[in-house]
């Protein structure tokens, strides 16, 4: 099997990334993927994990621990979700994506094993974490770093067994906003929690930490309680924070990455970091791991005159640390454009309210580039009842050069959205 031979396995399988998952969690069950990572001899519990979840913020806090860690002389596997561009670069190892060649061979191993075991095709996330787990315990690497696809307690990923569990947030997605949702969603993420195992969690509400001491682990630590920022500032390029930790004080760390919300996330993979050691980091490694970090679509430059800015905010909660961000960071004074397209299951008021969409001079409303996508229409019709000045371009490329010609050189375009909104916003701004 090539490398397009197993994305076309992988596009003949059910991917609830790309359509609605029907059902609640009940009746959800980690036993069919238990059940095989078994017939694959367990990997997963070949190596150390660090298994990440939360609402917001992972995909950052992930990439800050690698960082650090490799900083430190390990070699680290990371696996995250979803991807921008093609689906090998969710599994890295050695700071580095791993190649076609190594993503086919992993692949098409999990596909013999499932021959072998008489299984009919499972679906597209299982295949992919399996083969990551998998790969991680061919290539031997000294910790693995997951992060969880939706929620926790049943996602395919939880068949690994945490050294370290991180929470990093609790806010509103993947629920309906009843009465106890944060109570119930936090219930989920600790599902990921190994009893008499430590977990860090970006959360500081008394009832929500009640929820993760319910799953007995070795130690709880909190945000504000156990660690902090203490200093979060602007500086060229990014943020200069301070942290303090129960190990020690971090000051004067330069995170090269943009939003007030990266200081919490920077100091998050600190505390992870410290933990899975059971040691204080030096100021020599934060330093060196920080200096390094880029994560991709998130709040990331693309251009300069005009400035245009992408971000993945799919959620309320992202798309009000969108807007705090370009308020205080990205010109809050100039003319602002939005170029925003979304998935299903988003409200789309909720969000182009959290964005400020009003403030903008236009919305451009467009279609994502998937089977998921809210057609620009209808995000039109909601950025008008928040007041918004509306253009439907329903092509991507073509709304985002709309945007980019209604713009001076001294003006802000800001395109969020979905991550496949985003994956093409970087793929026509490589072409710039």
């Amino acid at each position: 099997m090539d490398y397009l031979e197993a994305l076309d396995h992988l596009d003949s399988l059910v991917n609830y990334e790309v359509m609605p998952r029907a059902g609640a969690i009940e009746g959800l069950s980690l036993e069919p993927m238990q059940a095989f990572m078994g017939a694959l001899g367990d990997p997963q519990l070949s190596y150390p994990v660090i298994h990440i979840t939360g609402t917001n913020g992972k995909g950052s806090t992930a990439r800050m621990i690698e960082s650090i860690l490799t900083v430190m002389g390990l070699r680290v596997g990371l696996y995250t979700s979803p991807h921008l561009h093609e689906p090998r670069e969710r599994i890295r190892i050695g700071a580095e994506t791993i190649s076609e060649e190594d993503f086919a061979l992993a692949i098409a191993d999990v596909v013999r094993v499932e021959e072998v075991q008489g299984l009919g095709p499972r679906t597209w996330f299982d295949t992919v974490t399996s083969a990551a787990l998998l790969l991680f315990g061919n290539e031997a690497v000294d910790v693995a770093l997951v992060e969880v696809g939706m929620l926790g307690r049943f996602d395919s990923t939880n068949v690994v067994r945490s050294d370290v569990a991180v929470i990093t947030n609790v806010a509103l997605d993947h629920t309906d906003g009843g009465d106890g949702w944060r109570a119930s969603i936090a219930a989920e993420k600790a599902g990921i929690i190994e009893a008499d195992q430590p977990v860090v969690v970006g959360e500081s509400d008394d009832e929500l930490l009640s929820i993760v001491e319910a799953e007995s682990p070795s130690a709880v630590v909190a945000m504000e309680r156990d660690y902090a920022v203490t200093q979060n500032q602007i500086a060229v390029g990014g943020r200069l924070i301070d942290v303090r930790t129960s190990r020690g004080e971090h000051e004067d760390v330069f995170v090269r990455l943009h939003g007030e919300h990266q200081a919490a996330n920077a100091a998050t993979a600190i505390a992870a970091a410290e933990e899975f050691f059971d040691a204080p980091l030096t100021e020599e490694v934060i330093t060196e791991a920080f200096d390094t970090v880029v994560v991709e679509g998130r709040l990331q430059i693309v251009r300069r005159s005009p400035l245009v800015v992408v971000d993945a905010a799919h959620n309320v909660p992202g798309a009000e640390t969108l807007a705090q961000a370009v308020e205080e960071e990205f010109g809050g004074g100039s003319r602002r454009f939005l170029v925003i397209g979304l998935q299903d299951g988003r409200s789309p008021g909720a969000i182009l309210s959290a964005l400020d969409a009003a403030s903008y001079e236009v919305v451009v409303a467009c279609t994502a580039p998937t089977a998921r996508r809210i057609e620009a229409e209808a995000i039109a019709e909601a950025a008008q009842t928040v007041g918004a000045r509306v253009d439907v371009v329903a092509d991507i490329e073509a709304a985002l050069d709309h945007a980019v010609s209604l713009a001076a050189d001294d003006d802000l375009v800001v395109v969020a959205g979905s991550t496949t909104v985003i994956a093409a916003a970087l793929a026509i701004a490589d072409e710039w």
